[in-house]
């Protein structure tokens, strides 16, 4: 079937990569159904007006992943309206950074709540409507990050490291029923990604400058300059996607960021772990902690 003669729902659609995909497909795909899915109402809109204009059979539905009744009125109202949904593409997430002793309970739930717990709902959901359909695609948007952890981003990598297994493992329990599983992992992207970061450090380390690890903080506020050589654009992570949605036999994983494949093999296959740890310590300023506490601790 044609991406056009398909319902697609896309989460996260408000904003980056989602908005950026859900107007390509409108784009290029004329006739194409697309059920839209974000926190941010007015934002949501926004977009759904754009892929209406471009063609597209528009339903937007305010959806908070958070909240799992919400996640279940999503998928009931999608079929209810459409009668199917032939493809979803989790791209809702956000990344929690910080030191894992500085992360309350709370905010390291919802970590996984909005990256783990709201996607594997939604695909619950959706399951058996596709099976009875015939088949069926998942996309989860996953992260470079979810096949590498890194200083300061346990919390978001734990949860991009549980949305790759629990991919791998649909892929296979789904295999029967035409249903295909695809992870998407972008590098650094230019969206409001470090702005979240950024809102969510202050929200739940409410005084990072008094903190041991001050210094690595105080670097992370430049980290967003460091990567935007590398970054890609949000419309060219979305071409990615489509092109996992499009193909006959689609791949498991798509990488989408500038030398990926390259760094992955050297980071995981050919580095001994001591060097990589010291690359990441450098890079996120963690050396930076251990001069600011001896310094601290001589005085």
């Amino acid at each position: 079937m044609s991406l056009s003669e398909q319902v697609v729902l896309i989460t996260g659609a408000s904003t980056g990569i989602g908005a950026a995909l859900a107007q390509l497909l409108a784009q290029r795909f004329a006739g194409i159904r697309l059920v839209l899915a974000a926190r941010s109402v007015d934002k949501l809109e926004t977009v759904a007006t754009l892929c209406q204009k471009a063609g597209a059979e528009v339903l937007a539905l305010p959806t908070d992943l958070e909240k799992l009744e919400q996640v279940e009125a999503l998928a009931n109202a999608a079929i209810a309206q459409f009668g199917r949904i032939d493809a979803l593409v989790n791209n809702a997430g956000y990344g929690q950074m910080g030191p894992v002793e500085l992360i309350p309970s709370q905010a390291a739930q919802r970590q996984f709540q909005i990256n783990l717990l709201g996607p594997m709902a939604l695909i619950r959901a959706l399951v058996p409507q596709m099976r009875e359909a015939g088949g069926g695609r998942i996309v989860n948007i996953s992260s470079l990050g979810g096949r590498m952890a890194f200083p300061f981003g346990g919390l978001y990598s734990a949860s991009k490291f549980a949305l790759e297994a629990l991919s791998d493992a649909l892929r296979m329990e789904l295999a029967p029923f035409n249903i295909q599983v695809i992870v998407i992992e972008p590098g650094p992207v230019s969206t409001e990604f470090f702005d979240v970061v950024g809102q969510a450090v202050v929200e739940t380390v409410a005084t990072p400058e008094t903190t041991p690890y001050r210094a690595a903080f105080a670097k992370l506020k430049g980290l967003e300059k460091q990567t935007s050589s590398r970054a890609w654009t949000a419309e060219r992570v979305a071409e990615v996607i489509v092109r996992a949605l499009s193909a006959r036999r689609p791949r498991p994983r798509y990488l989408a960021a500038t030398g990926g494949r390259f760094l992955l093999f050297l980071m995981t296959k050919v580095l001994p772990t001591w060097v990589v740890d010291i690359f990441w310590q450098r890079f996120y300023g963690i050396n930076l902690v251990a001069q600011d506490w001896q310094k601290a601790h001589k005085q």
